[in-house]
């Protein structure tokens, strides 16, 4: 058995929920070609995803974070088979995804959605709320009987806290948050089980952010969803992830659940990425274990030898310039879990403290999972598009 199965055989037992795994990866590689010359041959290729094996269980959150650029995008569109990946095995519910095609394909597309990042261009503006909400029915007809179509998106706009009256609409006559929450009741339409979130909320304010997280682990656990959910607002992947897997240049460099990333994380980079995020009690400051990284990103066309981090690393050594590290298991003083790191050790990252004296589970307290506000006008106040929170692309030289 694989250090990878292992851990997650481990990590199944600790949960309290059906710990059944739904989707497998397994050495996922996304790599684009690069052409040039008069021919137009090949002359390199961009490894937007190189070597990405995690397991995902029934009813659990797993959350994905890391720099703009490091494939986190991609991994989503490749899991979903929007895109063809260069090698790699997806297993979902026992069956291999890239064996199926025609007829068979279409079904399995049924249970794993997608909910994409921005709720301005992922809504055709020509098409009623109706029409969109309503989109997969028509495309698997056998699911919703044409006649009770009309009542079945308004049971799925009620459900996302929209007013069901407001299903001949049209996507401009609606605010940020709104919209986000009608490509949702899209996503959930069909019923799937799992349900892949491409930065759902960080188009928003963040007090809609605040309501449209609320709404999705309402969703979890009233449909049983599985979620991937893509960020990189350390904050909002603590909230609402049962586990986190950090990537850094198309690879997963250190996966565990929320306490082992969060408070006891053993890669360089993770450590970097939480050292990074703002602490909200100005008694703390100046006093964290700040970590600021040299140099800049490596280009994905042409990623460093041996570890990919050790570029930006402070631990490096030669090892670390010639061998690629596995993902496997390292100590870190409570267990242990995945990391690839030649010499992972946990590294304190100092607590931030809540000044509040709330814990992290009522930070989104208070916040509706309903909206109760009438479909405004685009640009109106409220759910804006300003991006806010912690942001993991802070991390850099100087």
């Amino acid at each position: 058995m694989t250090d990878l199965e292992t851990t997650e055989r481990a990590t199944s037992d600790r949960g309290t929920n059906n710990r059944d795994i739904v989707l497998k990866a397994r050495d996922l590689r996304k790599y684009y070609p690069i052409k040039g010359g008069v021919l137009q041959r090949q002359v390199g290729e961009v490894k937007a995803v190189d070597g990405v094996s995690f397991d995902l269980y029934k009813g659990e959150t797993l959350g994905i974070v890391g720099e703009s650029g490091c494939g986190k995008s991609t991994l989503g569109r490749v899991l979903m088979r929007l895109e063809e990946p260069t090698d790699g095995t997806v297993e979902f519910d026992g069956v291999q995804m890239y064996e199926q095609s025609g007829s068979a394909m279409r079904k399995m597309r049924r249970d794993i959605q997608i909910v994409f990042q921005d709720p301005y261009t992922s809504l055709n503006p020509r098409r009623t709320v109706g029409e969109i909400v309503g989109e997969p029915f028509n495309i698997h007809p056998d699911v919703v009987p044409k006649k009770g179509r009309r009542k079945a998106v308004q049971e799925l706009l009620e459900l996302v806290g929209l007013n069901p009256e407001h299903i001949n609409r049209y996507p401009h006559q609606f605010s940020g948050g709104q919209r986000q929450r009608i490509g949702i009741a899209r996503g959930i339409a069909l019923n799937p089980k799992v349900l892949i979130c491409d930065e759902p909320v960080s188009a928003l304010d963040v007090s809609v952010q605040a309501q449209v997280v609320n709404l999705m682990e309402k969703l979890q656990r009233e449909l049983g969803l599985a979620y991937i959910f893509i960020a990189h607002d350390l904050s909002v992947v603590r909230h609402i992830s049962d586990r986190v897997g950090v990537m850094y240049l198309g690879r997963l460099v250190e996966i565990g659940d929320e306490d082992e990333i969060y408070s006891r994380p053993t890669h360089p980079y993770t450590q970097a990425l939480l050292s990074a995020v703002p602490v909200p009690d100005p008694t703390l400051r100046g006093k964290r274990d700040q970590i600021t990284l040299s140099g800049d990103v490596p280009s994905p066309a042409n990623p460093p030898d041996g570890c990919h981090f050790h570029t930006r690393c402070w631990k490096v050594q030669d090892v670390c310039r010639t061998d690629t590290p596995e993902l496997e298991v390292h100590q870190d003083g409570d267990g242990g879990h995945l990391s690839r790191c030649h010499f992972a050790e946990v590294r304190q990252v100092i607590e931030t403290q809540d000044v509040s004296g709330r814990g992290k589970d009522s930070l989104f307290a208070g916040q509706g999972e309903r909206d109760n506000s009438d479909a405004v006008a685009a640009g109106a106040a409220g759910d804006g598009d300003v991006q806010s929170g912690p942001d993991t692309r802070a991390p850099s030289g100087g």
